[in-house]
């Protein structure tokens, strides 16, 4: 089987705080480890009122110190919104307390709205990124005697980069400089068979990567029955909803009946924009996620899974790990080498 992986947004649930995400964040990437999940991922969003993760270095090194053996890294780093010397020393910073434990992925969305990148300052633009990438990896590069401005510490520093994506554009970037793909299926489904296509057929070997290595993000929701479920998903349906409303809230709590919530209209958006969504008891989970890996012959799976209460959400990833193993019957096992 091959590995998956946690992507968390440190969500903030409906009556609960900032704080709580953090210490909930913690805990889950404990377990993680614990089930044998392979990476333990987080990401930058700006101006979001149910999500804690905004300062995603600061998130990172959190879940790294609570952690001894789980890859932490971001999924992503929204590049456009800060100097590449900022983050080169901040991830260098992370992986000089965590050696060997930090993954870098990197995105060219703002990750916020309009009016928030405006006070994020930021200094580039999406069609820049491929400069800004490249000025980022010079400072992880060994220093030179004559060069003036180093990332200290970054430089020399291995940290695997990856980049994340959820266009074509981004298939074509990361096969172009040889680095590991991460596409977000788990928001934006609709190119990610042919972003796929389209990186694994421009690849061009690096050093740092051999082979493509595709990473698809899978949101999902297990529980002990189907029905169970598909009740406590509707929080992450409302979410959804939420962005699609632009009424941007905490995490709520999970309700009986969405057709209370939606309009028929709104229902299919949802649907199209979490078409990758598993749902379900421990079999249906096993099977719908055994068919994304034979469709897209995916090298990893990184799940996103957000249940109202913490108990619920523990529960969900343990039943995931679970169905990791269930096609031999055999508990997950992860390679620990980095790919």
């Amino acid at each position: 089987m091959i590995p998956f992986s946690v992507l968390d947004l440190s969500p903030i649930c409906a009556g609960g705080t900032a704080a709580d995400a953090f210490r909930n964040s913690a805990d889950l990437a404990r377990h993680a480890e614990s089930w044998g999940y392979k990476r333990y991922w987080l990401a930058e969003h700006h101006n979001m009122p149910g999500i804690a993760s905004a300062a995603t270095s600061i998130v990172i090194a959190h879940v790294a110190a609570a952690t001894k053996t789980i890859r932490v890294g971001s999924g992503g780093i929204m590049l456009p919104n800060h100097a590449p010397l900022v983050v080169a020393e901040q991830v260098g910073t992370l992986e000089s307390l965590h050696p060997g434990r930090i993954d870098l992925g990197l995105g060219r969305a703002p990750g916020t709205d309009p009016l928030t990148m405006r006070a994020l300052r930021r200094g580039g633009r999406g069609e820049d990124f491929d400069v800004q990438v490249a000025e980022l990896l010079s400072y992880f590069a060994p220093a030179q005697p004559q060069q003036a401005v180093k990332a200290i510490p970054g430089a020399g520093i291995d940290v695997p980069i990856w980049i994340l994506g959820s266009s074509l554009w981004s298939a074509h970037f990361a096969a172009a400089i040889g680095r590991p793909y991460a596409f977000a299926s788990h928001f934006a489904p609709g190119d990610l068979m042919e972003a796929i296509e389209i990186y694994r057929r421009e690849f061009r070997p690096s050093k740092q990567l051999e082979t493509p290595y595709v990473m698809v993000g899978v949101p999902a929701l297990a529980a002990e029955s189907d029905e169970r479920a598909e009740f406590l998903a509707t929080s992450m349906y409302q979410r959804f909803l939420g962005i699609l409303r632009n009424d941007r809230r905490a995490l709520p709590p999970p309700v009986e009946n969405m057709d209370a919530v939606w309009s028929a209209g709104e229902r299919m958006a949802v649907a199209e924009r979490m078409a990758l969504m598993v749902v379900g008891g421990p079999e249906r989970v096993a099977t719908n996620l055994q068919e994304i890996i034979r469709a897209t012959e995916a090298d990893e799976l990184i799940i996103s899974s957000d249940a109202f209460k913490r108990e619920d959400r523990l529960r969900s990833y343990e039943l995931i790990a679970q169905a990791a193993g269930r096609k031999t019957g055999d508990r997950p096992r992860f390679p620990s080498s980095e790919n």
